[in-house]
This record gives C-alpha cells, structure tokens and sequence, in this order.
C-alpha cells in the first residue's frame, strides 16, 4: 500500500461536558498539528498517491471552516463534545467529500484508505482511519 501524507495546522477554542474532562470543561484553546494520509495499492499513471498540492489545499480548506473559532458555537456541532477523536472523523467526512467533487484530481477516487491524525500535544494525538469507499 502506498501512501502521501500532508499536514496542516489549526487553532481552535472549546469547552467539554461531563466531569471527565475535569478543568477542560471550561472554555479553553487548542492547537492541533493535522495529519492527512491518503493510502492506495497502486500508483495512478504520473506514479503519485495524490497530488500532494492539492491534497494539501484540500486539508487547509476543510481546517479553515474551524480554524479561530469557537467550535461551542458552531451549529453542526450543537450538543457534541467537540474532542480530538470526534474532530478526526469531521475532518475525515470533509476530506472524502473533497475526494468525491474531484478536488484531489481525477485519480485520487483510487484512493482506498484516509488517515487522519490530530496531534493535541508532542505526547498526545487522536486518529480516524477508514475506507474511503464506506464512509457516507
């Protein structure tokens, strides 16, 4: 399986419901280094995963949609608590779609498998793997 990966970054502001999150549950500032691993068994015909221009692109624009704001105030995501693992999946679903408009070139619909990673800390990251043919 071959594999590119791009990386981006974001800076966000949340809070957290339930005595789990301890003192995260007041309003507090995050800033994830985002990974993005687009997986395919074979190369297209130029001998590339993805073009890494536009799977970067890409990724910066699914991240601009969060980026300086205050995700408890975002209307998709009224209720949630907006963790690390549960915005992996966001910025997953948003990366498939961008797949599926042909945003990434039109041979990145071979593309199998996406990876997600989002580093909160240097000690502490969160991840999504999936199948992109699965996800809906």
């Amino acid at each position: 399986m071959y594999s590119v990966t791009v990386r981006d970054h974001v800076m966000i502001a949340h809070s957290f419901r339930g005595e789990v999150f301890g003192p995260a549950q007041r309003l507090h500032g995050a800033t994830y280094v985002v990974d993005a691993e687009f997986r395919r068994p074979d190369l297209d015909a130029d001998g590339i995963v993805v073009d890494i221009g536009r799977a970067t692109e890409a990724l910066r624009l699914v991240l601009s949609d969060f980026n300086f704001r205050n995700l408890d105030d975002v209307p998709a995501f009224a209720g949630r608590n907006t963790t690390t693992e549960f915005l992996a999946r966001i910025v997953f679903d948003r990366l498939v779609e961008s797949i599926r408009r042909g945003d990434l070139g039109p041979s990145a619909d071979a593309v199998e498998h996406l990876r997600i990673t989002l580093h909160e800390s240097h000690v502490a990251s969160a991840s999504y793997d999936g199948r992109v043919a699965d996800s809906s």
